[in-house]
């Protein structure tokens, strides 16, 4: 079983722009890669930089964000092809959740597999939350799973996400691969019990 994830506590960086694909998060050019380390610092690489090479006023350039863990996004945040390097080299950047209006379905699961909570608020909380930590980039921000919410220094926010979603990540069950590992002696005695496979190994 993975590690449980209650609550998760940060500073913010707003990344503004609605249909950000994974294309941009993470170019295909870096999905040769034979693992995943190492993408983070390519995270969101086009966008950074402009046609002569030089860096660009994407956040993810600005100091002032160094070290932030959670990204406030618009809407259908991740659409485009279905790459699990995307929310990977935001983990490995060092995101540990994702607030936004709305997220592409595959996006958000692969984000769950990761242990990375998407969670949606209303558009204007969004626009407005992304103000707030524009100008006040040393805004600390406090997400509760158990009830939740966002904590900020001024103000609380209703966060949104699917009860059983919520409840993988607070009860620890979001990471499948352990839960598979944990129980192998069960998922081979299936597996032995299945005719088809008892077939193709002999």
């Amino acid at each position: 079983m993975g590690k449980p994830i209650k609550q998760i506590r940060s500073r913010a960086i707003p990344l503004r722009g609605d249909d950000i694909d994974t294309d941009r998060i993470i170019p295909a050019r870096f999905l040769k890669c034979v693992t995943f380390d190492g993408l983070g610092e390519h995270a969101f690489e086009d966008d950074r930089r402009d046609a002569s090479g030089k860096p660009t006023s994407h956040p993810f350039n600005n100091p002032v964000f160094q070290d932030a863990g959670i990204l406030v996004v618009n809407k259908n945040f991740g659409c485009g092809s279905s790459r699990e390097h995307a929310p990977q080299a935001l983990q490995r950047y060092g995101i540990q959740a994702i607030l936004g209006e709305s997220f592409a379905g595959i996006f958000f699961g692969n984000c769950v597999s990761l242990g990375i909570p998407c969670l949606t608020m209303t558009k204007d909380d969004i626009h407005a939350l992304q103000d707030r930590i524009a100008e006040n980039p040393e805004t600390g921000c406090s997400i509760d799973l158990n009830d939740l919410s966002l904590k900020t220094p001024d103000s609380t926010w209703k966060l949104n996400l699917p009860e059983s979603i919520r409840e993988q990540f607070v009860s620890g069950n979001w990471d499948v691969t352990a839960l598979l590992l944990e129980n192998s002696e069960t998922v081979q005695s299936i597996a032995d019990s299945l005719p088809y496979l008892r077939w193709s190994n002999g």
